[in-house]
């Protein structure tokens, strides 16, 4: 585990690359107000987990169980289909193809709004993704195609066939030139916030959430401080062959890292969000780096406490663990409050 604190100097470095950069949104309702018309839509569970508090020694773990979002298994169902709903509602899906690459759930989130609104999804995937998500993909009507090693050439290839056919390129991440749909996107996953904030009995005193290219996180924690404010410490947790934001912080510019794969596939992304990375600038305290054996024990305990996951998906709770060996570091208490999110449901 490595962790940082971003000085203040390193916040404004940052802040001043992503000028042209928009802010996460923090308004849940036109998310809400799309996904209550929809059949698979319904809220998804915050559950106590007084198991996961006695093993990190804190008062209280609430897990937002996202494992069964819209049947898809996975928070991923709030974004890609909420984008493709939205160009529904201004008659731009029929018919139209959508291109992405995936390590998985965002795939199955294209691939799901398309076949609900008449269009086509095409879906890259590098060759380290499981065939059990390609079967997944092709069973809601996804045209699957591998291409490259790592999830960084399976996006060239879908950003090249988007240029060259004019299918609507619908990426998790953002960069130069490319904002308006990953932008709408991270607003879908608001509403998991938005359902959880009802849901907590009182404000958490710490939110571990887990990143891959930062769109979760960022939503999260920009959602967390327009209702919470300052009252919540945010850590954004990553594996530390994928240390994209954190590095980034620490260089006070978006970089792009490079490591060996990593177990936590869904979070094993080298290169930033801006977006993300700009929400996260304003609004995380912390910063930490999971390694892989850090990454198993977090999805072994959450196994241990009947709520089987990934290492990607428990990685929020991976880092809180970590963090509960070095409390005074993470301002962690007997009578702290955990708010943690299990993004995803077991593989295979």
């Amino acid at each position: 585990m490595t962790y940082s604190r971003p000085t203040p100097d390193q916040r404004r470095a940052a802040l001043s690359h992503l000028v042209d950069v928009p802010w996460p949104s923090d308004d849940a309702t036109q998310p809400q107000a799309l996904l209550a018309r929809c059949p698979a839509a319904g809220q998804t569970p915050l559950v106590s987990s007084p198991a996961l508090a006695t093993l990190t020694g804190v008062a209280d773990v609430r897990v937002k169980d996202e494992r069964a979002r819209m049947g898809l298994g996975s928070f991923k169902a709030l974004g890609a289909a909420y984008v493709i709903a939205h160009d529904a509602q201004t008659g731009r899906a029929k018919g139209q193809t959508y291109v992405t690459a995936s390590a998985g759930n965002h795939g199955l989130s294209v691939a799901a709004g398309a076949a609900a609104f008449a269009a086509h999804a095409i879906v890259f995937l590098a060759e380290t993704v499981p065939e059990s998500f390609a079967d997944r993909l092709r069973g809601l009507g996804a045209d699957v195609r591998r291409q490259g090693a790592i999830y960084e050439e399976a996006m060239q290839a879908a950003a090249d066939l988007a240029e060259t056919t004019g299918a609507i390129l619908l990426s998790d991440s953002s960069w130069p030139e490319y904002m308006t749909r990953p932008h709408r996107l991270m607003e879908g996953y608001l509403v998991l916030m938005q359902e959880a904030a009802a849901q907590m009995p009182a404000p958490p005193t710490h939110l571990f959430l887990q990143a891959g290219v930062g769109g979760l996180a960022a939503a999260s924690a920009t959602y967390a401080r327009k209702i919470w404010g300052k009252t919540p410490k945010i850590v954004v947790v990553e594996p530390e062959v994928a240390p994209a934001l954190i590095a980034s912080m620490q260089a006070g510019a978006p970089q792009i890292t490079h490591g060996p794969a990593s177990e936590m596939g869904r979070l094993d992304c080298k290169e930033p969000s801006l977006i993300a990375l700009k929400g996260l600038a304003r609004h995380a305290d912390i910063f930490m780096t999971l390694t892989e054996a850090e990454g198993k024990a977090g999805h072994d305990a959450c196994v241990q406490a009947g709520l089987p996951s990934t290492p990607s998906g428990a990685a929020g709770l991976a880092g809180l663990m970590v963090a509960a060996q070095n409390a005074d570091a993470f301002e962690l208490t007997r009578d702290a409050r955990i708010l943690l999110i299990l993004s995803e449901e077991p593989s295979g």
